[in-house]
């Protein structure tokens, strides 16, 4: 299933020959729940992210690869929230909305608008972030925040004073051309 669908994005992203792509397997992202209880934060370094020069943009997480400093929270993280097992990826497909001429060195605060998938729930999104240009690489970085229930992610009672209802989502990713 990881395999497939990562095959499709790729395969969407190469679908225009006239346009450069720009790939990672080694993107970061990160989450950040904080409530007066506690804190809770975890990184995955295996993030695939394909940016096409026509602005069409793909990126696929792994959920089994977010680590945490506490294994049982990776492991509640997977088994209970996430359903891992059930829903390995988290994707977004989109287009960057503005024109970006990729020839040219510099720093450009772009938005993308796309679908986002999580917990197996799409939902239509505008995400800001930001596209460093320099040479022949590009780095993606762009913040902000997902609210559970808008995927459905069930947060038991018991715990629900120890996880927020909006987690703030972190992502860098360095991409090279793809030959």
């Amino acid at each position: 299933m990881k395999k497939i669908f990562f095959v499709i994005a790729l395969g969407l992203m190469m679908s225009q020959l006239s346009a450069q792509v720009y790939f990672t397997n080694a993107g970061k992202v990160s989450f950040f729940s904080s409530t007066p209880v506690e804190d809770i934060k975890a990184e995955n370094p295996k993030t695939l992210v394909a940016l096409k020069t026509n602005g069409e943009l793909a990126v696929v997480i792994y959920n089994t690869g977010f680590e945490f400093e506490n294994k049982l929270m990776q492991e509640h993280f997977n088994e209970k929230y996430m359903e891992s097992e059930k829903y390995p990826q988290s994707t977004f497909q989109g287009k960057i909305n503005e024109k970006i001429d990729f020839t040219k060195d510099g720093e450009y605060n772009v938005t993308a608008t796309g679908k986002l998938r999580i917990h197996g729930v799409e939902q239509n999104r505008t995400i800001s972030g930001k596209l460093i240009i320099k040479g022949n690489t590009i780095q993606l970085i762009s913040n902000f925040k997902v609210k559970t229930a808008d995927h459905k992610i069930e947060i038991p009672t018991l715990v629900v004073a120890k996880i927020a209802e909006e987690i703030e989502i972190k992502v860098d990713a360095m991409l090279q051309p793809k030959k």
